[in-house]
Formats: C-alpha cells, sequence, structure tokens
C-alpha cells in the first residue's frame, strides 16, 4: 500500500536528491549571496539558505515516506546501482527499506529545526557561512549512511560526517572545545581504522561489497573466523560512535563543549549510525561471528546502561557542580546501551526494540539538548548547583512552559509508558528474555534483570533533575518562613549587625526570594516552539501509536535475520 502512487524513476531521483542537495547547499553557502536575497544581511541571508535547503530535503524526505510501499517494507525501493570503480566492483548502489526509512525522516527532520532554531539565534563564533556549510555537509554524510548499499559507499558517508561535526564543536562550541574536539575526532579515526580493515576483509573473501548480496547470502560465503574477525573489527568502529562503554569516554565532553545544534545533531543523528551499521552489517553479514560475540556486546550494553545512571546520579547530586549538558550525554551512554542489548539478542523482538529505541531517542534527547540550551542562554550555566539554587520556584515559577516542556522531556527519556521512550526499552528487555537460538538464556535473562534495575535508576536520576531545575532546591522553614509576607518589614539593610528583632529567630541568609517576586525569565519564544513542538508531538505519537514504527521495521528485520528471505 502506498499512500500516493509514485513512479519509480521519481522515487529514485528523490532519495538521490535527498543525498545530494545538502551537499550542493553546502557548496552554495559558501558564495555571496545574489543582491535580492540577502536580507538584512549576508549572514541573514545564509541562514536562511541552510532552512531552504534543509527544509526541502525535509519535504522530498516525507514524499519519499509517502511513496514507500508499506505493504513491502521488507523490499528495497527507489534503489539506484550504477558501477563506480569496475576493478573493485564498487557501486554507487543507494536504496531503503523499513529500518532505514525511519532514521532517513529523522536525520531530515532534526537537521531542518536546527537550521530554523540557528536563524532565528544564530550561533556566537566565526563565520554563518561556515557553520550553515558545515552542518549541511554533515546532513549529507548522515543521510548518505543510511542510504547507500555498498561497504566502501557506507564507510565514506561514515567518515564524512567527522569532519564537519569536529569544525561545529571546535569553532562554535563553548569551554574546553578544542580538547573536546580531538577527543572527538581522534576516538571516531581510530576506531573507523579498525572497521575499513573489516570491511575489506569481508569484500575480499566474498568477492563483492554490495550490502544486499552479502545479507542475502547471509555469510555463507565467509569462513567462521573470517566473521569473527570481521566482527570485532567492524563492532570496534561502530562501538565508538554507539558509544557503547568502555569506548564512550569522547561523548560527554564533546556534548559539553558543543553548541546547541552540534549537541542536537550528535545525540540525535550520528550516535545512530553505529547501532544502523550493527543491524545493517554485522547481523545480515556475519551471523556466525555475531553469535560468539553477542553475550559480550550485552555485557557491555549492560554495564553501559548501569555505569551511565550512575554517572547521571553522581551529576544530579547537590555540590557535585553536574553540568545538566554533561548529564543528558552521560544518559545517551545508558539508552544507547539499551540498543546494543536488543542488538544483542538477535531476535526480531529484540531488533525491532532497538530500532525502536533509536529513533525514540533521537526525537527525546534532541528535544533535550535543545531544552538545556536554551535553560543556558537564559542563566548563562548549565551548572545544575546554580540552575537549582537561582530561585526558589526554578523554571516552574520563572519559566512556567519551558519548565512544563523539560519535564516533559525528562520523563519522556525515563520510559514513562505512553511515551516513546518506553516501548523500545520494553522489547530489547523482552528479547534479552528470550535470545536466539544458541545465546545463553540464563546469561540474557541476566542482562535483562540488570538492564530492568537500570531502568530504576534512569528514573532516579531524571526525577531529581526535574525537582532541582523546575522546582529548586528546598529552603529549610528557619530560612524562609512561609508565613512572612513579600513586604513584611524585614529588609535586607535594616540592621546590619543581626542585633534586631530578627536575630531571635534565625541568622538570616542571603535573603531568599519569595516565589511571587521572582524575577521571571523569558519563556518559551515562538520560534523555539517551532523548533521544539515537531519533537514533542511526534514523541507522543510514537508512543501511543508504536505500530506504525513496528510495522515498517518488523517485516525488513524478519527478512534480515532469515538470510534475506522473506
Amino acid at each position: 500500500m502506498t499512500v500516493i502512487d509514485i513512479s519509480p524513476s521519481v522515487m529514485q531521483f528523490l532519495l538521490a536528491f535527498i543525498v545530494v542537495a545538502p551537499l550542493l547547499g553546502a557548496v552554495a553557502a559558501l558564495l555571496p549571496a545574489p543582491p535580492g536575497l540577502k536580507g538584512k544581511g549576508p549572514d541573514q541571508a545564509v541562514l536562511r539558505h541552510g532552512v531552504t535547503v534543509t527544509g526541502a530535503v525535509l519535504i522530498a524526505a516525507i514524499v519519499l515516506a509517502v511513496g514507500f510501499d508499506h505493504d513491502h517494507p521488507a523490499t528495497m525501493q527507489a534503489t539506484t546501482d550504477i558501477s563506480w570503480i569496475p576493478a573493485l566492483d564498487v557501486r554507487i548502489h543507494l536504496g531503503i527499506d523499513g529500518i532505514s526509512l525511519p532514521l532517513l525522516l529523522l536525520t531530515a527532520l532534526l537537521t531542518f529545526l536546527c537550521a530554523l532554531h540557528s536563524y532565528f539565534k544564530p550561533p556566537a563564533g566565526p563565520s554563518p557561512k561556515a557553520f550553515t556549510a558545515l552542518v549541511l555537509v554533515l546532513e549529507s554524510g548522515t543521510l548518505a549512511t543510511f542510504a547507500v548499499l555498498d561497504l566502501l559507499l557506507f564507510f565514506l558517508a561514515f567518515e564524512m560526517v567527522l569532519i564537519p561535526m569536529y569544525f561545529l564543536i571546535a569553532r562554535w562550541g563553548g569551554d574546553q572545545r578544542r580538547a573536546a574536539a580531538w577527543k572527538f575526532i581522534l576516538y571516531t579515526l581510530l576506531g573507523s581504522v579498525v572497521m575499513l580493515l573489516g570491511l575489506l576483509l569481508i569484500g575480499l573473501r566474498s568477492g563483492t561489497f554490495d550490502m544486499v548480496a552479502l545479507a542475502t547470502d547471509n555469510g555463507r560465503g565467509l569462513t567462521t573466523s573470517v566473521q569473527l574477525i570481521a566482527v570485532l573489527a567492524i563492532g570496534v568502529g561502530l562501538a565508538v560512535k554507539t558509544p557503547m562503554w568502555p569506548l564512550h569516554s569522547w561523548l560527554p565532553d564533546a556534548h559539553t563543549a558543543a553548541p546547541t545544534v552540534g549537541s542536537v545533531l550528535l545525540a540525535g543523528v550520528l550516535l545512530k549510525m553505529g547501532t544502523y551499521g550493527f543491524v545493517r552489517i554485522l547481523l545480515p553479514i556475519a551471523p556466525d561471528g555475531m553469535r560468539t560475540f553477542a553475550p559480550y556486546l550485552a555485557a557491555f550494553a549492560v554495564v553501559g546502561i548501569v555505569y551511565g545512571s550512575l554517572a547521571c546520579l553522581a551529576l544530579a547530586r547537590r555540590g557535585a557542580k553536574g553540568d545538566l549538558k554533561r548529564l543528558i550525554a552521560y544518559s545517551s551512554v545508558g539508552h544507547m546501551g539499551f540498543v546494543l542489548l536488543g542488538i544483542a539478542t538477535m531476535t526480531p523482538t529484540g531488533v525491532n526494540g532497538a530500532l525502536f529505541a533509536n529513533i525514540a531517542h533521537g526525537l527525546i534527547t534532541g528535544l533535550l539538548f535543545f531544552l538545556v540550551g536554551a535553560v543556558k542562554d537564559r542563566y548563562g550555566t548549565a551548572d545544575l548547583d546554580t540552575l537549582a539554587g537561582a530561585t526558589g520556584a526554578a523554571l516552574y515559577g520563572r519559566a512556567p512552559r519551558l519548565g512544563a516542556l523539560l519535564a516533559f522531556a525528562a520523563v519522556a527519556s525515563l520510559g514513562l509508558p505512553g511515551l516513546a521512550g518506553f516501548w523500545g526499552e520494553m522489547l530489547t528487555l523482552f528479547g534479552a528474555y528470550s535470545p536466539a537460538e544458541g545465546l545463553s538464556r540464563p546469561a540474557f535473562r541476566t542482562f535483562m534483570a540488570i538492564g530492568a534495575f537500570g531502568t530504576l535508576l534512569t528514573a532516579a536520576y531524571m526525577l531529581i533533575v526535574v525537582r532541582r531545575v523546575c522546582m529548586g532546591e528546598h529552603t529549610p522553614h528557619s530560612q524562609l518562613s512561609p508565613a512572612a509576607p513579600a513586604d513584611a518589614p524585614e529588609p535586607s539593610g535594616t540592621d546590619p549587625s543581626g542585633a534586631g528583632p530578627s536575630a531571635t529567630t534565625a541568622p538570616r541568609p542571603a535573603t531568599p526570594q519569595p516565589a511571587a517576586t521572582t524575577p521571571q525569565l523569558a519563556d518559551i519564544q515562538t520560534y523555539e516552539a517551532a523548533a521544539w513542538t515537531p519533537l514533542a508531538a511526534l514523541t507522543v505519537l510514537a508512543g501511543l501509536w508504536p505500530a506504525v514504527l513496528l510495522g515498517l521495521t518488523d517485516p525488513a528485520v524478519q527478512k534480515l535475520l532469515a538470510g534475506g528471505k522473506s
């Protein structure tokens, strides 16, 4: 069933346009703006250009989804297959199925929202021209990663995003941005070198780099030892990008230093490239090697779940001087642990849960980073102790809509039933309860129990964050009497020595303001509502109607795990 019947040639064009248009837009962004399009200035013109290009890509992605044959989501659609390097049988092979289409849409949506946000709140830093061009190159590389069906093209697209993200962090980031950018690029490049060796091993031993042909062969053309080496090599590169514990240490620094737009794209899109590689390449192409390493992958995943949650709890406690952006970065380590656990089960239930959790994490964490960026802009800091102690009422009293949306995103992140975060975690735990044949059930049920404990830890630190940032620190009765009116005759300068009537009650601290007189912050602006509302709405829709997404992924996953057979 297709919503609108679109010819195959138009579908091919749409997919090629989605991949290539941002790259062409990046080149155009560096050229002088035509006189009639400059608006108030060249900076505004180039930022508007970014909105236009990403908007066109998003529209093309939506039309592609509308024309997608939803009755056959396991079939590669909108395919283009052109010989590129005949000597190595490398082909420009593009196509989408039920696994890659949701990720394509997520990437196009988040990049457009980031461009829209940047137009109304330009990034603080060097030329907006370079910023816009880098965001567009980043979008092109990410979309290509989810659309290509050739191993070497996958590697090129996978690497294409590294340089733009490095410069976004190093040039437009905050404190310690250069060190964070270097850490990001070194970790990911070293992982990619190892991954390339594994991809070359598969291609040269099997005689083809075509991912569809390799998935259909289902590892029959590769010996077990080759599969083991390939899974180890490719898995390390993918695990760094995911990131999997203990290869995660670049992520908190990168998120803390990155600008808001960089954090949204890094968490919402780039982390998905690693887990997508596990599903698209390792599960179907090297199943025997994956079966051997699956218990170890699951073990690392659940350690990451618990470790990320404990790190967040440590950052959230009073007096820890924890950075809110850093806390959400550590929460991503835990959430991506659930994705890896689902993949490690090698079952349709677990892999579908992993793919669902991927999309949910992109929506929810993208929204969280937008919100934390807004809070940081208003307060001038993301330090939790400062945010919690700034006022007795905190966000609920100073910017109630912003506080309510932050609380919504937090409870969505902890997996509240009825919101997107719930289904992915639940399905991965179900998959771990009954893993694929040949995997140890006692081991995976132990992993399931540890993962379930991790959900409790997630709820704990998210609720602490909501209480501290949205409600503010608890003010002891000895410091602030609830009966005292706002204009009580006890002004702070009445008796500096403290030897007045107030000295009989308690030593007076730095006179906290009652909520009634708390100075207001700017609440959600129109452009912020435009950038955040789609993410909040999709979080609710995915939570209430998970069958829409699972109906796309499940047939494709079933075919993938069955060795290319529907």
